[in-house]
C-alpha cells in the first residue's frame, strides 16, 4: 500500500541538491582560478587569494567577474527548456496525474548529479556544465517538482489553514534538509575533495526517485478530456490543447473580481521571488570576496545557519495566522527579506556577515502564504493549471533574477559588491505595493472573497472537462 506523504521527496531532493548546489560555484570559482591565474587555488591562504590591494585588473576580480559571468551563461541556457517544461507539466497533471511532475525533474536532477561527477573526475572542459545543465532542464527543474509537490498537497487538504500549514511545512523541510546538506559540505570537500559528494547525491536521488515511482500514491485518477476527444484531431496534439486549454480556462472561466485578485497574487509572488532569490544568488561570491574571503568551511557555516529562516518562518506562520491576516503576514516577511538584503550590503566583517540572518529570520513566510491564498481562489479541478502558473512564474523570476544579479555583480564588484544587495532590497516595495491594491479589493478572509469563492464553485466542477 502506497503513502500519500509529498514531503519525504521535498526533504530528500533537498537534501541531495544542496549537498552539491554550494560546491557548483567553488568548483566553478577555483577551476576559472586556475585556469586565468595559471596558479594552484590557495586553500588555506586566504590572504593571497583575496589580497588587500585596490587594483581593479587584479586576479581576484577577474575571477570573480568569470565566475559570475559562467553562473548567466549557465542560467541562460536552462531557462527556456525548464520553464516550457514547468508549465507543461504541473498543468498536465490535472489530467494525468501529479506524480508526473515529480519522477522527471528527479531524472533531471539525477543527469545534472552524474554529469558533475563525470566532469569533475575526468576534469573535462568546465563548459559542459552548461550543456548538462541545459540537457537536465529538459526534464523540469525545481519549479516543477515544487509545482507538483504543492498541487499534490493541494489536493489531500480542503481546510484553507491546513493547506497553509502543510505548504509552509514543505518550505520548512527544504530549509533544514539543505541546511544540514550545506553544513556537510564543506567538511566533505576538504576531506574528500569533490567526487565524493557527487557520488553521495547520485545515490540519494536514486532512493528518492524510487520512493515516488513505487510508494508514493496518486491524488488524481485518469480521465479523458470530452473537448479533446480522438475525433477532433490527431493524438499527437490532444495533449498540448488540453494543456494550453487548462490553463486558458483558469482566467476565462473566473469572474472579473476573481481574476484580478489571482493575478495581482501572482504578480506579489513574482516580484517577492524575483527580489529574494536575485539577492540570495549573489552571497557565496560575495563572502569568497574581500574582506571577508570565507573559506568553504564558512560558507558552509553560512548556507546552515541560513536554513534557520525556513525552521523560524514555519513557528511564525503557525503563530501568526492564529491572530492576523494572511495579507498581514506576507507584509512581515516581506519587510524581513528587505531588511536582510539591506544589512548584508554594508557586512565587511564575519560577524555581521552571521548576524544577517536575524533580521531575515521571517524571510520565507510570503511564499507558502501567498500559494495558499491563491489555492483559496480557484476549485479544486483547477489546482494544477494554477500551481503551473506558480511554478512556471517563480521559475522564470528566479531564473531573470539570477541572470539580471549575475550581469550587475558583475559589473559593480569592483566599485561596490553590495550594490545588488540594496537593489534587491529596494525592489522589495513592489510586491509591498500589490499586496495593498490586493487589500483594497478584498482580502480572502473578507466577505467579498467567500463571495468570490462561492461564485467559482459555480464554474465548471470536477465532472466536467475542463479543469
Amino acid at each position: 500500500m502506497g503513502l500519500y506523504l509529498v514531503e519525504p521527496v521535498v526533504a530528500i531532493y533537498a537534501f541531495a541538491s544542496f549537498l552539491v548546489y554550494p560546491l557548483v560555484q567553488q568548483y566553478v570559482y577555483r577551476r576559472l582560478w586556475e585556469e586565468i591565474t595559471n596558479t594552484t587555488y590557495p586553500v588555506e591562504d586566504q590572504s593571497s587569494r583575496c589580497g588587500n590591494n585596490s587594483n581593479h585588473s587584479s586576479p581576484h576580480e577577474v575571477v570573480q567577474r568569470a565566475a559570475s559571468l559562467f553562473s548567466l551563461y549557465s542560467e541562460l541556457f536552462s531557462m527556456i527548456p525548464s520553464l516550457v517544461v514547468t508549465l507543461l507539466l504541473v498543468a498536465y497533471s490535472d489530467h494525468r496525474g501529479r506524480k508526473i511532475t515529480i519522477v522527471l525533474p528527479l531524472v533531471g536532477s539525477l543527469v545534472y548529479a552524474v554529469s558533475f561527477l563525470a566532469i569533475s573526475f575526468f576534469q573535462l572542459n568546465l563548459y559542459l556544465l552548461v550543456v548538462s545543465n541545459f540537457v537536465s532542464s529538459l526534464f523540469g527543474g525545481v519549479g516543477t517538482l515544487l509545482g507538483g509537490c504543492f498541487a499534490y498537497i493541494a489536493d489531500l487538504c480542503e481546510d484553507s489553514k491546513q493547506r497553509t500549514l502543510r505548504m509552509a511545512g514543505v518550505d520548512m523541510v527544504i530549509g533544514l534538509l539543505s541546511g544540514v546538506a550545506s553544513l556537510s559540505t564543506g567538511y566533505f570537500l576538504r576531506a574528500a575533495g569533490f567526487n565524493w559528494p557527487f557520488v553521495t547525491s547520485t545515490l540519494i536521488q536514486c532512493a528518492n526517485l524510487l520512493y515516488v515511482v513505487f510508494v508514493l500514491e496518486e491524488t488524481v485518477k485518469r480521465r479523458e478530456d470530452p473537448l479533446l476527444a480522438p475525433e477532433d484531431g490527431p493524438s499527437h496534439r490532444r495533449p498540448v490543447l488540453r494543456l494550453v486549454y487548462g490553463v486558458y480556462l483558469l482566467f476565462a472561466a473566473g469572474g472579473r473580481r476573481r481574476n484580478t485578485l489571482l493575478t495581482l497574487l501572482l504578480l506579489t509572488f513574482t516580484f517577492y521571488t524575483f527580489a529574494n532569490m536575485g539577492g540570495l544568488s549573489m552571497v557565496t561570491l560575495y563572502e569568497l570576496n574581500a574582506p571577508l574571503c570565507w573559506s568553504e568551511i564558512l560558507i558552509g557555516y553560512g548556507s546552515a545557519l541560513s536554513t534557520v529562516v525556513f525552521l523560524t518562518s514555519f513557528v511564525g506562520i503557525t503563530l501568526f495566522s492564529r491572530c492576523l491576516r494572511n495579507v498581514t503576514i506576507v507584509f512581515i516577511g516581506l519587510v524581513s527579506v528587505m531588511s536582510g538584503l539591506a544589512m548584508v550590503a554594508f557586512a565587511k566583517t564575519t560577524l555581521l556577515m552571521f548576524l544577517v540572518r536575524i533580521p531575515m529570520l521571517l524571510a520565507i513566510m510570503p511564499a507558502p502564504v501567498l500559494r495558499s491564498m491563491m489555492s483559496k481562489v480557484v476549485t479544486k479541478s483547477e489546482q494544477g493549471a494554477l500551481f503551473a502558473c506558480v511554478a512556471f512564474l517563480e521559475s522564470l523570476s528566479s531564473n531573470v533574477a539570477f541572470a539580471v544579479f549575475s550581469s550587475l555583480y558583475a559589473a559593480t564588484v569592483a566599485w561596490y559588491p553590495g550594490f545588488s544587495f540594496l537593489l534587491a532590497s529596494g525592489l522589495c516595495l513592489l510586491p509591498m505595493a500589490l499586496l495593498s491594491a490586493v487589500v483594497f479589493i478584498g482580502p480572502e478572509e473578507g466577505k467579498e472573497a467567500e463571495a468570490i469563492l462561492t461564485q467559482e464553485e459555480s464554474y465548471p466542477d470536477d465532472d466536467e472537462p475542463c479543469a
